[in-house]
């Protein structure tokens, strides 16, 4: 397949375009707030905005479409690492294979059994599954095993009712194995899009292989997989390039499936054990630089979900909620077996977020949000084109909120303190009248809180 990303047409915008004025600012963003997303040529003139007052211009009309079209919601998961064995030598990663400072594990699904546990005990509904590049040609066999054993994990507070899998690209016979063993979202970062970055970046291994790294979301869709999750390592190259490659990636993915993709995720280099480049970005990503990154991506792409991992601090992840996301992991450990050891030296990179799922969830609370666990839409169909063919036109907010207020009721009755359980119940009846306008709807919706507080559980829409 020749590349869909069109480096020379990227090169010569980013070095010929001139800033937008305030007039062009103003007209692509009263386009945005009609919420149907902008053009790509409009986010690309977007990119080239410096000036503080312009960038809080690009964060309040990102913040009103995130809250026009998710409300005051936010949906949380944990990452689950099942294996830190690669055989790659990517220089940012603390996994790659020439690191000698990490012990290698690959968890036996006695392990990923009590690590399951361990993500339920805490309130976790979601998980992405997580691993290394190592596993060879059992890389799938493995996986589809990890998955029956995560699903089969019943306590008396809860299950795993979703899990996304991050695994390395694979042939589309794998991912319809994927897919016949129900998993949520196939998610996999093409890290860099500048391929003579990337090729820096990844001396040796499978992944060193730019267009069959590039092409894995062809293959998984091709496969019949619904929801494909893409992302971008902020650090590595230019972000001005990265986004505008990112866009052409989304655009080949909508002009050749129908759909483009159901998340994208903003990580950016954090310190990984042995890497210079992971403590010594090559292109960092400022902080005024990374909000303009999630405000642009929220404005051209509404109904995608963007997710944020506990790389960043709470501080930004604070600030971040308002800016257009609507997912991040909390809780989170990143090396095989972290949830049920104390030791943590095996990681893929530095945590920045070290809170409990508890102590985020306080925090989201006193935000005004609705902390989310909510997997009605997956168990149901609503995937893939069918989920953006009710998301465009603003329908899916009619099950959204009511499943965040069910799923969040659960975890108040299971896991909150007394403290959190009477904020949590405070917000839900303060929000509900402008989240759920019909009073009909409205009683049905504090009819499943009280059977949830009576001991019911998984209500959805």
């Amino acid at each position: 397949m020749k590349s869909f990303i069109n480096d020379k047409k990227i090169l010569e915008y980013l070095s010929n375009a001139l800033p937008p004025d305030a007039e062009e600012i103003d007209t692509i963003l009263n386009h945005a707030k009609e919420l149907k997303g902008i053009s790509f040529e409009e986010a690309e003139r977007l990119l080239l905005v410096e000036s503080k007052e312009d960038i809080d211009k690009l964060s309040d009309t990102a913040n009103f479409i995130k809250e026009s079209i998710y409300g005051k919601r936010l949906v949380l998961f944990a990452p689950l690492y099942v294996s830190n064995i690669c055989n790659n030598e990517c220089l940012y990663c603390g996994f790659r294979k020439s690191n000698k400072s990490i012990v290698r594990n690959t968890l036996t699904m006695e392990q990923i059994s009590a690590e399951t546990e361990a993500l339920i005990d805490q309130g976790h509904k979601r998980v992405l599954l997580v691993s290394g590049e190592g596993l060879g040609k059992n890389a799938i066999d493995y996986t589809i095993d990890a998955l029956k054993t995560i699903y089969a994990v019943k306590k008396p507070k809860g299950n795993i009712r979703r899990i996304n899998v991050n695994i390395a690209a694979s042939e589309v016979e794998d991912y319809k194995r994927l897919k016949e063993a129900n998993i949520g979202t196939y998610q996999l970062f093409q890290e860099t899009y500048h391929e003579e970055t990337y090729k820096k970046m990844h001396r040796s291994g499978p992944k060193a292989n730019y267009e069959y790294h590039l092409t894995a979301m062809d293959r998984a869709m091709e496969a019949g997989i619904d929801d494909v999750g893409i992302g971008i390592l902020f650090g590595l190259a230019d972000y001005k390039y990265e986004i505008m490659a990112l866009l052409q990636h989304i655009k080949h993915l909508e002009d050749k499936f129908g759909v483009g993709p159901h998340t994208i995720s903003v990580p950016r280099l954090e310190p990984a054990t042995g890497s210079d480049i992971a403590s010594n970005p090559p292109f960092p990503v400022t902080d005024s630089d990374f909000r303009k990154i999630i405000a642009i991506l929220r404005i051209t792409v509404p109904y995608t979900g963007i997710i944020l991992s506990t790389r960043e601090n709470a501080e930004m992840r604070r600030e971040a909620l308002h800016l257009g996301i609507s997912q991040i992991s909390a809780g989170s450990k990143s090396d095989p077996g972290g949830y049920s050891k104390k030791d943590h030296s095996d990681a893929q990179f530095s945590l920045g977020d070290h809170r409990s799922l508890h102590e985020v969830i306080e925090d989201i609370v006193d935000m005004d949000h609705i902390p989310s666990f909510c997997t009605g839409c997956y168990r149901l169909g609503r995937v893939g084109k069918d989920f953006m063919d009710l998301a465009k036109p603003g329908l899916i907010k009619a099950h959204c909120y009511p499943n965040a207020v069910f799923t969040f009721a659960e975890y108040l009755e299971d896991f909150a303190n007394e403290t959190l359980k009477k904020k949590g119940y405070e917000l839900i009846l303060r929000t509900l009248p402008e989240n759920v306008i019909d009073p009909k709807k409205r009683e049905a919706v504090l009819k499943n809180v009280e059977e949830i507080k009576n001991g019911k559980r998984d209500i959805y829409y």
